[in-house]
């Protein structure tokens, strides 16, 4: 075998279309585009353009935005955590994201769990998360437990 005996498999290349190319051919004449008009021209480009009246973009409001680095948390509310435990699920003494996901109770972990204030707070629980609100360690440390974050501090806001 030579390299100019090289060729596609059958079937698995085709002409390209060459329209404009007479009317026998089937796209001859307007070549597909139908009749007069700017999208008949070439060099044509109308994204969003509504003919003349206000675009939708420009008819909606301006609203916030998505920054880049946002980190996006899985939510985890002391209520949840106490049922958890009072079923058994969880052991007390060691609560850690993973055994949060072994358990069923959260079920994806995103960027980590954060723990949130609402409900009561189980009794002596010692817990392992990447966030949690000041209202929820405030309610674990009362309750006679204890609250490690992994990553960054407690935030401002008691959810």
């Amino acid at each position: 075998m030579k390299l100019n005996e090289l060729s596609p498999a059958e079937g698995s290349t085709k002409a390209r279309l060459r329209v404009g190319r007479g009317v026998g051919s089937g796209k001859g004449k307007t070549g597909g585009r139908g009749v007069k008009g700017q999208k008949s021209r070439s060099g044509v480009a109308i994204n969003g353009f509504e003919g003349g009246q206000m675009p939708i973009y420009m008819r909606l409001p301006k609203r916030g935005f998505t920054p880049r680095n946002s980190k996006s948390h899985a939510w985890l509310n002391l209520s949840l955590l106490g049922k958890a435990i009072e079923a058994g699920k969880l052991d007390p003494k060691a609560v850690t994201e993973e055994s949060l996901l072994a358990a069923g109770v959260v079920r994806r972990r995103k960027d980590g769990i954060r723990l949130l204030a609402k409900g009561d707070a189980p009794k002596k629980v010692n817990i392992t998360v990447t966030g949690a609100s000041k209202a929820a360690i405030e309610a674990i440390e009362k309750a006679g437990g204890s609250v490690t974050l992994t990553g960054g501090s407690a935030e401002k806001s008691d959810d």
